[in-house]
């Protein structure tokens, strides 16, 4: 009698260890699904800054980038076209960019050029950037030496209508010194080490691909 009335249990027993330890390892793969987005003390400031979308839209996203760094091509090529259309056009963001240096003296050149064209033909400055990230060579290599300044005026040429002396003058000086220490800045004072970084209204994405993330925190700030 009692070896029968131990076989139920027994199953009961071992059913609830299952469902304990399928429970458990739906926690676990919740909270590994939840993004590890940093709230910000602040935003970052955009003044004086290249920025796409309407001036007042009630989010703002800030992208540091460096031209030299092939994620930052993926993701203008990926995401940025989403984001463009379902937002900025719509009047619902703005997109502001913040150059990064990482590597080295081809950063500094590319981000120079493109500073220059923001002041001297600021309406081109997107289309600048959209055409200087599809000279990166292909293959994601981005130690390959490929940034000069007869490259940065063969872009300007296809993209701008800025003198090309000028812009020369201000790729090979320091024009646009100021405008990077204020950049180099906001990467410090922001702790980006790694491009792109994505800030949204003060949230700093942990995954700047993540686009249904994205539309995510810029549908809250709707609000």
């Amino acid at each position: 009698m009692s070896t029968k009335n131990a076989s139920p249990m027994k199953y009961i027993v071992i059913m609830t260890l299952l469902i304990a330890v399928l429970l458990a390892a739906i926690v676990m793969l919740n909270n590994k699904a939840k993004p590890k987005d940093e709230a910000l003390e602040s935003h970052p400031s955009t003044e004086n800054q290249p920025t796409i979308g309407e001036e007042d839209a009630p989010v703002s996203i800030v992208e540091f980038g460096d031209f030299k760094c092939p994620a930052c091509k993926a993701w203008g090529e990926q995401i940025y076209p989403k984001v463009k259309g379902e937002f900025i056009d719509t009047g619902k963001a703005n997109l502001t960019y913040v150059n990064v240096l990482f590597h080295g003296e081809e950063s500094i050149l590319a981000a120079q050029a493109a500073e220059s064209v923001f002041k001297h033909d600021p309406d081109s400055y997107w289309e600048f950037q959209k055409e200087l990230y599809k000279e990166q060579p292909e293959g994601g290599n981005h130690e390959a030496a490929w940034v000069t300044v007869d490259k940065l005026v063969e872009v300007a040429e296809k993209t701008t209508d800025v003198d090309i002396e000028q812009l020369k003058k201000d790729v090979e000086g320091e024009a646009a010194k100021d405008q990077l220490n204020i950049d180099t800045n906001l990467v410090e004072k922001f702790s980006v080490e790694q491009t792109p970084t994505i800030i949204i209204n003060g949230t700093k994405l942990e995954d700047p691909y993540d686009y249904e993330r994205i539309r995510s925190i810029i549908e809250e700030g709707q609000k």
